[in-house]
């Protein structure tokens, strides 16, 4: 069976599963290649006929071997040309338009894609949400800079790439989710990781005014975005590793783009955008610390073992305890007086750099929305799948949490191996939560409905959700949730110290 859809760009054909139509690798944009890399996404092209939207576009440049082993799964094949997204919407539906939720996926900007199996949107259309998955480029083909590039840009410099991709992809949404029986004036935009670094980027982006109209921010992390200055050196240093120097804007554009992604430190990117062109002309941070985001509801949150993830980006938690410990920085004293009872440098590295650099997002996030008078909504995500207490006896992964927001714990490597009833029914919750948010947070609402009532922090309370705790389901609101060690780390990360 297909089910067929009008596009601005010509007609679609999807593919039927029950009551749910999926349609994947529609382009919303043209293909970022040749003349077209290192610039702002151009309109897809229209097609005649009737187009089958029924098999994943190649995901962006990147290590397979990565990707498959911390990134969601096997990303199939790789292209330059990469901007598709991909859709779930329910088959069933009266003439109400539905909420429409946009997913923007993780893999510091270096690896994922849409199409990765915790991904699946079947679980959100069957509750009655269009679910939308999107690819954006990724490593130096979505953030570079370069001075012959620059010399492109009249209207100001352009190294964010990724971000306009995901623009372009909220762009094409506004102009076609109708189609499919989303509400365009009901786009809740989500991520995790990267992707929740996204939704902060573009909160924070004068392009994205007005596209999405809430957002949710999962496991974003306090990396300080890079600044443009340092990110042409880097351009150069890589235009130089490959014989170019002086290069020209054609000469960069013939590099292979399979060369790219394989370069490693200091070649490489990191983690964060880079502040200073006309897409994040100041640091994401700054605008959250003086409140200027846009103004919308959101829900910010984090797992309780994050530290898992920092080992990939060179970081050891109790090495940076010896560390402070060595140079007697930033008051150890204090910071053990913040962890009572917290025992040994590993355990004790692996909380402070946790918070630090994940946790207190959360927090920031929370003042900011504050400030603007925006409801935000809290969580910290402490459930471990029963089979895996032991493996996992630190808490909740860097990531662990999507399988159970997208409720696709038996389709994701390796929880389909041992998950059970109990957890699948935790799942179920956690999910409710975030539809209902998609569904009815407005800027007056109060509280979330759920197997608790989730209350959002409004002006002058500062409340969090535990989502399990200690490894266990069960849910819990706090008040003024690690409130000491928030308030230290936010004064340290205005004063951009960074871990190492």
């Amino acid at each position: 069976m297909e089910h067929v859809v009008n596009v601005a760009q010509g007609q679609l054909s999807g593919v039927l599963q029950g009551d749910i139509a999926v349609y994947r690798g529609i382009p919303f944009a043209a293909p970022p290649t040749g003349n077209l890399r290192w610039r702002a996404p151009q309109p897809p092209e229209h097609w005649q006929g009737i187009r089958a939207a029924e098999t994943f576009s190649p995901a962006c440049w990147q290590s397979l071997e990565y990707c498959k082993a911390v990134g969601g799964g096997d990303p199939g094949q790789f292209s330059e040309d990469c901007l598709y997204l991909n859709i779930w919407t329910p088959t069933r539906r009266d003439d109400k338009p539905l909420p429409v939720m946009v997913w923007l996926h993780g893999g510091g900007y270096t690896i994922g894609a849409g199409s990765l199996p915790p991904y699946d949107g079947a679980a959100f259309a069957a509750r009655g949400v269009v679910l939308v998955t999107v690819n954006y480029r990724l490593g130096h083909l979505g953030f570079f800079a370069h001075p012959s590039l620059d010399a492109e840009n009249p209207d100001g410099p352009v190294h964010n790439f990724a971000l306009l991709d995901q623009i372009a992809a909220l762009n094409w949404i506004q102009e076609n989710i109708a189609a499919f029986g989303g509400d365009t004036a009901n786009v809740t935009l989500f991520g995790e990781s990267a992707g929740a670094r996204s939704v902060l980027s573009l909160l924070a982006s004068p392009l994205a005014s007005g596209l999405f109209h809430k957002g949710i921010i999962q496991s974003a992390y306090t990396l300080p975005d890079m600044d443009r200055r340092k990110a042409l050196k880097r351009g150069v240093a890589v235009a130089s590793h490959f014989g170019l120097q002086n290069a020209s804007a054609d000469e960069l554009r013939a590099l292979p783009a399979n060369a790219l992604w394989a370069l490693e430190a200091p070649l490489n990117i990191g983690p964060t955008p880079i502040s200073g062109d006309i897409v994040l002309p100041e640091p994401m941070l700054d605008t959250f610390f003086t409140g200027r985001q846009h103004r919308m509801p959101l829900m910010v949150g984090s797992n309780s073992d994050e530290a898992s993830v920092l080992s990939y980006f060179g970081i050891d938690p109790a090495g940076q305890v010896a560390l402070l410990r060595r140079e007697r920085r930033f008051g150890l004293g204090l910071i053990k007086l913040l962890y009572p009872g917290v025992k040994g440098d590993g355990e004790l590295g692996r909380q402070v750099c946790r918070d630090m650099a994940f946790t207190t997002l959360g927090f920031v996030v929370m003042q900011a929305q504050q400030r603007v008078g925006q409801p935000c909504w809290r969580y910290y995500f402490d459930y471990v799948a029963e089979a895996e207490r032991e493996t996992y006896a630190n808490g909740t992964w860097h990531g662990n949490e999507v399988a159970y927001v997208f409720n696709t714990l038996p389709l994701t490597p390796p929880a389909r191996e041992y998950v059970n009833e109990r957890d699948l029914q935790f799942a179920a919750q956690v999910g409710d939560y975030w539809v209902s948010f998609a569904r009815s947070a407005g800027a007056q609402s109060k509280a979330l409905p759920g197997p608790l009532s989730w209350p959002a922090c409004i002006k002058g309370r500062d409340r969090t959700l535990r989502l399990g705790v200690h490894l266990r389901a069960k849910f819990k609101v706090e008040n003024r949730f690690m409130r000491m060690r928030m308030q230290l780390f936010k004064r340290v990360m205005k004063h951009h110290v960074t871990l190492g």
